[in-house]
C-alpha cells in the first residue's frame, strides 16, 4: 500500500528475489506515474519501480474497497505502508485490527517523521526529511546552498532500511510465530548516514559543513582536474595506496614527508596535498591520468553520465542493465537485481504494468470474488481493472 517512491521500493526489493507483491493503488494511479521521463505515453519509472508486481486498484475511500484492502492484508506475510500515521487506524487497519487477524502479519510503516513524537503529523517527502536529516547541510559545495542528488536519495534509503527490517521480522517470525510493526522513519534513515559526525558532534562539538567533492578526515580524496577539462576522483587515503600514488606521480618522496606520511598527518594538509595532486593531473589528459592510476593500483574514476554506463564494458559483461519484458514497448531498461545471491539470485520477470492490469485476477484468486461481485465492485468504483489510459 506503499506510494510514491519509498514503499514501492521497498515492494521492489521483495518481489525482485521472487515474493508475491500486490501493490495497492488508487484509482488515478501512483503519483511516481507522473515523475520521471515518459515513452509512447507510459511513464519509465513506473515501468521499473512497479516491476514484478501485481497491479491491483482499490478507492479506499470508500469502505468496501477498505474492506478488500483488509483481507489481502490479512491473507499476506507482510504489509507495507507509507500513509501518514494514524490513517490506517482511522480507516480501521491498524495493527490492532489486521494483526489481531493475523498475529504473523508483518507490518512495515513508512513516514516521513516516524509514528510518534511531535512531528509525526507533518507532510513530509523523502527530501524534506533529508533536509531535518543532517545529510542535506552536508551536500554540495561550501560557498553555496545545500545541494541534492537528482534522485529520491532518503526514499531509496528508507526503502532500503524497510526491506530490511521486513526480512528481519520474518526470521525472527520463525521463532515467535509472531509479526511486528517496523516504524520506518524517512528523517531516522537519512541521519544514520551521518555516522561519523555525531559522535564528533557530542564530544568535541565539531560541526560538519560542505566540502563539495572532497571528504574530509580521508585524504586524498577529491576530485581533480585534468588537461583536456576533465575530471577525476582519486582516493588514496591508506598509507600503502598514497604511497602508489605519490610513485605514480613521480613523487615518491612525498610518502616520507612528514606532512603526508600518515593519514592523520595527510588530512591535516589536506588543502596543500590536493593542490599537488592537482597540479599533476592538470598536465595529462584524463584517459592518461586513468591509465598510469590503474596500472599503480590507485582507486581512480572518471565521472560517468547515464550515456557513458549504456557504454561501459564492465556494466555490459555483468549485465547491470537488464532489459524487461513489456507488454506495450516489448522492452524496457532498467537496473538489474543487487545484490546478486550465489544459490538464489533475484530477476526481473517484467516491466510494470498499468494500474488495475491486476485487479480481477488477485481479487479472484486471493479472495475468490467471481466475475458477478468483481462486476458489481467495478460499476460503484470500488475497483478499476485496466483503464483505457495507460498511465
Amino acid at each position: 500500500m506503499g506510494s510514491t517512491v519509498a514503499g514501492p521500493f521497498c515492494g521492489r526489493l521483495l518481489a525482485d528475489f521472487g515474493a508475491e507483491v500486490v501493490k495497492v493503488e488508487a484509482p488515478e494511479g501512483d503519483p511516481v506515474r507522473t515523475m520521471g521521463k515518459r515513452f509512447h505515453g507510459r511513464s519509465l519509472y513506473a515501468a521499473s519501480i512497479f516491476r514484478n508486481k501485481a497491479l491491483v486498484s482499490l478507492d479506499l475511500r470508500q469502505p468496501r474497497g477498505r474492506e478488500l484492502a483488509a483481507e489481502l492484508a490479512v491473507g499476506s506475510d507482510v504489509l507495507v505502508e507509507n500513509f501518514r500515521p494514524g490513517a490506517l487506524e482511522s480507516w480501521g487497519l491498524g495493527p490492532e485490527v489486521l494483526q489481531l487477524r493475523n498475529p504473523g502479519l508483518v507490518m512495515v510503516r513508512i513516514s516521513g517523521f516516524g509514528q510518534d513524537g511531535p512531528y509525526s503529523q507533518r507532510a513530509g517527502y523523502g527530501v524534506i526529511s533529508e533536509a531535518m536529516s543532517g545529510l542535506r547541510h552536508l551536500t554540495g559545495d561550501p560557498d553555496r546552498p545545500p545541494a541534492r542528488v537528482a534522485v529520491s536519495m532518503t526514499d531509496y534509503i528508507t526503502g532500503l532500511y524497510a526491506a530490511f527490517g521486513a526480512t528481519m521480522a520474518l526470521f525472527a517470525r520463525q521463532r515467535t510465530g509472531r509479526g511486528q510493526v517496523i516504524d520506518a522513519a524517512l528523517y531516522e534513515s537519512a541521519f544514520s548516514f551521518m555516522e561519523p559526525w555525531i559522535p564528533a558532534y557530542e564530544k568535541t562539538g565539531f560541526i560538519a559543513n560542505r566540502c563539495g567533492p572532497r571528504l574530509p578526515e580521508s585524504t586524498p580524496n577529491n576530485l581533480y582536474p585534468t588537461a583536456d577539462a576533465q575530471f577525476i576522483h582519486v582516493t588514496a587515503m591508506g598509507d600503502a595506496v598514497f604511497r602508489r600514488l605519490a610513485e605514480a606521480m613521480g613523487e615518491a618522496a612525498l610518502a616520507s614527508d612528514a606532512r603526508f606520511a600518515r593519514a592523520v598527518d595527510r588530512s591535516a594538509h589536506a588543502d596543500a596535498l590536493d593542490d599537488l595532486i592537482a597540479r599533476w593531473t592538470s598536465t595529462r589528459p584524463l584517459a592518461e591520468v586513468e591509465r598510469v592510476l590503474a596500472a599503480a593500483a590507485v582507486p581512480a574514476m572518471r565521472i560517468y553520465t547515464i550515456a557513458d554506463i549504456f557504454g561501459d564494458p564492465h556494466y555490459r559483461a555483468r549485465g547491470a542493465i537488464v532489459q524487461a519484458p513489456d507488454e506495450q514497448l516489448g522492452t524496457v531498461a532498467m537496473a538489474n537485481v543487487v545484490p546478486r545471491l550465489s544459490d538464489t539470485p533475484g530477476a526481473v520477470r517484467h516491466a510494470g504494468r498499468a494500474p488495475g492490469h491486476d485487479t480481477r485476477r488477485v481479487l479472484h484468486e486471493r479472495l475468490g470474488l467471481d466475475a458477478a461481485a468483481l462486476d458489481a465492485l467495478e460499476a460503484a468504483g470500488v475497483i478499476v481493472d485496466r483503464p483505457a489510459r495507460q498511465d
